[in-house]
């Protein structure tokens, strides 16, 4: 329950708090953006296995958004686009995590165990 009350709250606030992101480090906060969501989707999946543990949730949450901020950083500096490394890998997890909370949800409300 807390990864979507966090993520309702920071959607609220972002809504009404106009935030003007420069353009020289709207790719590092993109980047950190999707590995925060990232650990809410999976806060959500632990939550629904019966296995959601607040430490792991919360340094995920914040250790993943500053590695993928570096990671964007480091590749800048290099002039290599490692930012797409994070995209893949946080983007493919944001995906898999919702593929565990829509089996979850669907066997509950079907009330059929052969949905895996």
């Amino acid at each position: 329950m807390i990864p979507l009350i966090g993520l309702l709250l920071g959607l609220l606030l972002g809504s009404f708090i106009p935030l003007n992101i420069s353009p020289q480090s709207s790719k590092y906060v993109a980047v950190a953006i999707l590995a925060a969501l990232d650990s809410v989707f999976g806060g959500v999946a632990a939550i629904l296995q019966g296995k959601f543990d607040l430490r792991v949730f919360l340094t995920g949450f914040f250790g993943n958004a500053l590695l993928a901020g570096v990671l964007a950083y480091i590749g800048d500096q290099l002039d290599l686009q490692l930012y797409l490394a994070a995209i893949f890998a946080f983007g493919n997890r944001v995906f898999l995590n919702f593929g565990i909370i829509r089996r979850h949800i669907l066997n509950k409300y079907l009330k059929k165990d052969n949905i895996v």
